[in-house]
């Protein structure tokens, strides 16, 4: 029998029960849908940590003290990114930051309760891609002699003085009189830290009025950033990072107390920790498009039940088993890519109905759209062929005998 005659009365059984095919296909709808969805979940949450850690700034290479060693707290030191600043080739910037306990902000009337302090060095505009709005940051001249000067998130400015503007103002830092000579423009949330919520003064300063009370070893850092020149500088800076703290803390670079880390080094991390999660997702896909098939399965066996009498008339006037073979599962095929074309536009539309009024950003993996189209050809193959099977094994003399 021809291809083209094959599909045509394959066609006119499925039309013989329209409400119940359509039905029928639900199942891998859904189960294309979920495909494209949820990888599309997958990527938006992979690509969102990316952007955030590279919006901590470009070609950076963050220093800091190796976790679980006895004094790592301590290992990182004001003079050690003054060393890498005067030693290191390579690199444009440096920013050392420090961060002591939260204070009280007061200006006037106003109190904002437990503001996050950050100790940095002049760079860190710089170094961090981070723009100063209004005014200006302060200079490694003010570090030095311990300014008490202030740089604003944002989003404290605005809590502060509203639409005004925040510089020459003078605020209260705990108990600490400064000079809002700066406002940073507003960066958001980024990693889970407000960027707006902050405030930024000299770390000399913080040093000598906001870490007395501090275990730390006075001038001790939790971060240095370097800022390399290009990509392709960052292996050479790593390198001689590593020899010149190793031998200013006198430690094997091969076991050192610090880590030496870039941006991808980070998201390489983070996709690792993501991993697991896509997979869940996929499984989860997965299960929806065997249950899609197991649906088509069940239907067509029903089918084959229900037009038995249709089949040993066929077969009496010269159909062959193939014959029969071929329309049952050609019908299967048609349910299953019917099916997945319509499941393609509701995942596609599903996945920016999603990121549209959700939290969490979703991104089309184009791989995705032909990955869950042809597995909907294979399910309807797989789960249609034994119902095709015993379509074509039922004796033609007992397929007319049935009532």
């Amino acid at each position: 029998m021809k291809f083209r005659k094959t599909f045509h009365t394959a066609w006119e059984g499925l039309m013989l029960n329209k409400a119940r095919s359509i039905l029928t296909t639900l199942g891998v709808i859904i189960g294309v849908a979920s495909v494209i969805v949820m990888l599309a979940v997958s990527a938006g949450t992979e690509a969102a940590i990316a952007e955030q850690i590279n919006a901590l700034g470009a070609n950076l290479v963050i220093v800091s003290p190796m976790r679980g060693i006895p004094g790592a707290s301590r290992t990182l030191l004001l003079e050690d990114a003054y060393a890498i600043a005067g030693q290191v080739v390579g690199i444009t910037g440096v920013s050392a930051e420090q961060s002591p306990a939260a204070q009280d902000l007061r200006v006037g009337g106003v109190t904002l309760e437990a503001i996050p302090l950050v100790g940095t060095t002049a760079d860190f505009p710089e170094v961090r891609d981070y723009i100063v709005a209004e005014g200006r940051y302060f200079t490694a001249d003010e570090d030095d002699r311990k300014a008490k000067v202030v740089v604003l998130g944002a989003g404290i400015a605005t809590d502060l003085f509203g639409t005004d503007s925040a510089t020459g103002q003078t605020i209260t830092v705990g108990s600490t009189k400064l000079t809002i000579i700066g406002v940073m423009e507003s960066k958001g949330i980024v990693s889970d830290v407000d960027y707006d919520g902050r405030i930024y003064l000299p770390i000399n300063l913080v040093f000598q009025k906001y870490m007395t009370s501090s275990p730390l070893r006075a001038e001790s850092v939790r971060t240095i950033y370097l800022k390399a020149e290009s990509q392709e500088k960052i292996p050479s800076v790593i390198s001689q990072v590593t020899a010149l703290l190793a031998e200013r803390h006198d430690v094997d670079a091969a076991k050192p107390d610090f880590s030496v880390q870039t941006q991808q080094d980070i998201i390489s991390t983070q996709e690792a920790t993501t991993a697991a999660f896509r997979d869940l997702l996929a499984w989860v896909a997965g299960i929806s498009l065997i249950v899609g098939g197991i649906g088509i399965m069940n239907i067509m066996l029903v089918s084959v039940t229900e037009r038995t009498r249709e089949i040993g008339l066929r077969q009496a006037l010269g159909a062959r088993p193939a014959d029969v073979l071929a329309q049952f599962l050609v019908e299967a095929v048609i349910l299953s890519l019917a099916g997945g074309l319509v499941g393609i536009f509701a995942g596609i539309g599903g996945s920016y109905l999603f990121s549209a009024v959700g939290a969490m950003r979703t991104e089309i993996v184009p791989l995705s759209i032909p990955i869950a189209f042809c597995a909907a050809a294979v399910v309807g193959i797989f789960f249609g062929y034994y119902p095709a099977t015993r379509a074509a094994k039922l004796d033609p003399i007992e397929a007319l005998r049935r009532e």
